[in-house]
């Protein structure tokens, strides 16, 4: 029996909720920095962070928000949100289980929106932007932070290869310009693009998604195979960490 994508998405994230709550590599980064500014700079009456994941948008949107909507595809992920939040004293962070394609919300009903790694693991991300340009005033800020394929085909394909094995729930890492390309078919206007590299501990980022065995080895393989260009890209070190390409994308 086929299992439906945000099924699966479900269940990977279902048993990692609390891990990306403690994660180091999702609590920090300029990205993230930025985010609050602008939020801080537009005092939004209502903003929506979109595919939550452990919910540091959300946190970090609350000092400067009448409400916050945290909203993610896993309910494990958004009660451990919930959670975290009640823990902080985030009394106007609201959380809501949907998937990015169908969101609940009346149209216009966001004065900010923020989604951060989240989109490559959309069933449909064009669909999913298309909703995130309905629900959101317009002329209002958008920000999407995620990681960026490169364009050299080979490093995308070992990329991706990479990530699946990590995560059978991956959907795609997109190129900067199927971003704009999205972005823009979707009614989105971008005023600009921040690029970033991000180092992944190897360790920390199979444990996180509770990779097997098997399949750690079978990255590691990968790396192993890799030519001296992908290599280097990546700047794949000896014990399999690496680093990637990222980009926060603001857009009304």
């Amino acid at each position: 029996m086929m299992t439906p994508h945000n099924s699966l998405v479900g269940k990977q994230f279902s048993v990692a909720a609390a891990d990306y709550v403690t994660s180091t590599v999702h609590a920090e980064g300029p990205d993230l920095r930025r985010i609050a500014e602008v939020a801080a700079a537009h005092a939004p009456r209502r903003a929506l962070d979109l595919g939550c994941g452990g919910g540091h948008v959300a946190y970090a949107l609350a000092p400067h928000c009448g409400e916050v909507i945290a909203s993610d595809l896993s309910a494990e992920m958004t009660a451990a949100v919930a959670a975290e939040a009640a823990r902080r004293g985030l009394g106007n962070i609201h959380t809501v289980t949907a998937p990015a394609e169908a969101l609940g919300f009346p149209d216009q009903s966001f004065d900010l929106l923020a989604s951060r790694f989240t989109v490559h693991h959309w069933r449909d991300a064009a669909a999913g932007l298309r909703e995130a340009r309905r629900v959101l005033r317009q002329g209002a800020p958008a920000l999407f932070a995620d990681v960026i394929a490169p364009d050299l085909a080979a490093a995308d394909t070992h990329l991706q290869a990479a990530e699946l094995l990590r995560d059978p729930s991956h959907g795609r890492d997109y190129r900067l310009g199927e971003w704009r390309t999205m972005l823009e078919q979707s009614g989105f206007m971008i005023t600009a693009i921040t690029p970033g590299r991000l180092r992944m501990d190897f360790a920390e980022w199979t444990a996180r998604m509770r990779t097997t065995p098997e399949r750690v080895a079978a990255i590691r393989a990968l790396q192993t195979l890799a030519s001296d260009e992908v290599a280097h890209h990546f700047a794949i070190e000896a014990d399999g960490s690496f680093t990637i390409d990222t980009a926060l994308i603001e857009a009304c």
